[in-house]
């Protein structure tokens, strides 16, 4: 059996097709495979181990790939969350197709493939007929002069008819597979920041923030790989060369716009350019009231989804959901965005204001609750853990009251449980949730990838960052912490390559100048250590500052400049009473010193805080002259980590 049919699906396992009402639907090849399994198994569970074992035969995986191909399996089959009219899931054991199936082996005569065979066989049958019915044919007993000659000419007349059914069946499958190929349309798309032609920075957050709105629409797409924003906003105010896009993000589709405000009438200009023939795809000029803004951002993305000829399930159609109808919620909401993406201290606060107030506007902004909690739960707000982290829990919370399917709350959430509640079964639920809801967020792969390195899952965090890389290739964070992973397994090579690959696309980026002298201080290149630290000073800010401190302090104490050493220590402890300061970085330098009571202290304010860079002490070579201290694995012990 090759042909399986259930409500308005088909499947062709041999020329691996999935069609919904005749008309194509893009599946990725273990997806489909996975799908075949299913069928082929259908009335019966089929257990978890077995699923890998054939999908994957020749290859380790973990149960995560198998999560993420079940979700993009039910996108497909266009099931709303909570249904199993196809795939029913039995927690903790596998997967059952409880749907209808029909079965069987051959085409209906005169579709697709079998056209050819069906038609020739036609034809066939209907010479002999003929020739039959001749007299003297094969059911009469004796022929004439003419009747000998068409018997003669019986072999032309069917090679004949043969080669005709050949060129018909070539015909319609060169038809349909140039169809197929048209129907599927652009599959991959960039959005660009827009430019803003009003001349006023305070509009910033219009031409970054609907260009932003527009990629969290399109990424609910199935079968379409939207560019994620800190890759596609490095272009932000850049000479825009499509085939140098389109070559680094890997996109077919690049959407650009312009926007000009005029007291309350707003202009945007919009087009969508084909990457590979800088053809327009589609350009509009949109002339509205700012209070119109909404209706914009929907109508932009519809016609975004129509021209991209992506074929979507009811719930998809118009992506841009509707999250809230109060245009000022909406707008303070792009504002929040537009300063939580500078991620500095100062920008934060600024968010979590705009934040505050799109949530006094409309109460039920989902979205607005999703950004809070993102504003609060990133470190460099600078605020201590015990006043930030249970502000970033509440708010995850109240969006997912709102939208259980919000893939951003459950990430955000999924931090709160890992960074600061120490716990791992939940964070990982949340993540994995996060990832199944939407594929495409890149910052849920970043942090799950985190989370496995904590729990020691040193091949799949990996492999999770690497994920999160290929949706977002120009991440500085994102290419960062791959090189962070690399560290912290103890491949110093491999970091230090991946690092300084980050480094090319900003050079002053400050977080990965203070790991790459790390990297060069456990290979014993102390003079490069130590002045990677000092380059990394003014490139610093806040927490980043202490960091590089803290840094510097270390490789001065294991090196024996213990007056140095000591003089930053003086220099962390003063700022402590002034700011927050994480207790490990103080901690950091006692334990070069060889101080271990006094660093052990520091770890212990440290784990009262729930400071956030506790999690790391597992992993981060630094730590090294603590770990035979019976101490060292009781802190492990309670926070809940694996040994």
């Amino acid at each position: 059996m090759h042909i399986y049919e259930f409500g308005p699906f088909r499947v062709d396992a041999r020329k691996r097709l999935l069609l919904r009402d005749g008309k194509p639907v893009r599946l990725p090849a273990k997806t489909f495979e996975l799908l075949l399994v299913l069928l082929q198994s259908q009335g019966r569970l089929v257990e978890k181990d077995e699923l890998m074992g054939r999908v994957w035969p020749d290859a380790v995986v973990e149960e995560n790939n198998l999560t993420v191909n079940i979700s993009a399996l039910r996108k497909s089959l266009a099931e709303l969350p909570g249904e199993h009219r196809y795939v029913l899931t039995v927690p903790g054991r596998g997967y059952q197709f409880v749907a209808d199936v029909q079965q069987h082996d051959d085409e209906p005569a005169g579709t697709n493939g079998n056209i050819g065979l069906t038609q020739s066989t036609n034809i066939h049958s209907g010479l002999e007929s003929a020739l039959n019915m001749v007299p003297g044919g094969k059911n009469t007993p004796s022929l004439s002069d003419n009747q000998h000659k068409v018997r003669r000419w019986y072999p032309l007349l069917l090679m004949s008819a043969l080669l005709a059914a050949v060129i018909v069946a070539s015909y319609f499958v060169y038809s349909r597979s140039f169809a197929v190929h048209n129907k599927t349309g652009i599959t991959s798309i960039a959005v660009l920041p827009f430019a803003n032609n009003t001349g006023d920075t305070n509009t910033d957050y219009l031409s970054d923030g609907i260009p932003e709105s527009l990629i969290n629409s399109l990424s609910q797409l199935r079968g379409v790989k939207v560019i994620a924003r800190s890759s596609a906003f490095k272009y932000r105010g850049a000479e825009i060369d499509l085939n140098e896009v389109s070559k680094t993000l890997g996109v077919q589709a690049i959407l650009t716009g312009r926007v000009t405000q005029r007291g309350d009438n707003l202009s945007i200009n919009v087009e969508l350019m084909n990457a590979n023939d800088k053809t327009q795809i589609w350009g509009e000029q949109y002339d509205r009231k700012l209070s119109d803004l909404l209706e914009i951002q929907r109508e932009i993305a519809h016609e975004i989804v129509e021209k991209l000829k992506v074929k979507v399930s009811g719930e998809e159609k118009g992506p841009a959901r509707h999250y809230t109808e109060n245009n000022e919620a909406y707008q303070l909401y792009l504002k929040g965005r537009f300063h939580w993406n500078k991620r500095t201290k100062e920008a934060l606060r600024k968010s979590i204001e705009y934040f505050d107030e799109a949530i006094a506007k409309d109460p039920n902004f989902a979205l607005a609750y999703a950004g809070l909690s993102d504003a609060y739960v990133v470190p460099a707000n600078r605020m201590a853990p015990r006043e930030a982290m249970p502000r970033a829990k509440a708010a995850a919370m109240r969006a997912l009251e709102l939208d259980e399917t919000l893939a951003e709350a459950h990430a955000s959430l999924g931090r709160v449980f890992a960074a600061y509640d120490w716990d791992w079964t939940n964070a990982e639920k949340e993540y994995k949730r996060a990832i199944e809801l939407n594929p495409q967020y890149a910052i849920a792969h970043q942090w799950y990838g985190g989370y496995l390195a904590v729990m020691g899952r040193t091949n799949e965090a990996i492999a999770e960052r690497k994920q999160a890389l290929e949706l977002e290739p120009l991440s500085l964070t994102i290419n960062f912490e791959l090189g962070l992973g690399f560290y912290y397994d103890r491949d110093y090579d491999r970091a230090i390559e991946q690092f300084q690959k980050t480094l090319e696309l900003d050079h002053e980026f400050s977080a990965v100048n203070n790991f790459l002298p790390a990297a060069y201080e456990q290979k014993g290149m102390y003079n490069e250590a130590i002045a990677g630290f000092k380059k990394a000073l003014p490139l610093s800010a806040g927490g980043e500052w202490t960091l590089s401190k803290a840094g510097l302090g270390h490789v001065y104490a294991v090196t024996g400049k213990r007056p140095e050493a000591q003089a930053l220590l003086e220099e962390l402890k003063q700022f402590s009473t002034q700011e927050y300061l994480t207790p490990t970085s103080i901690a950091l330098i006692y334990a070069g010193l060889g101080e271990k009571d006094q660093a052990f202290a520091e770890l212990q304010k440290g784990y009262e805080q729930r400071a956030f860079q506790m999690q790391w002490i597992r992993l981060d070579p630094r730590w090294d002259s603590l770990r035979s201290d019976p101490r060292f694995h009781d802190l492990i012990r309670r926070m809940g980590m694996p040994e």
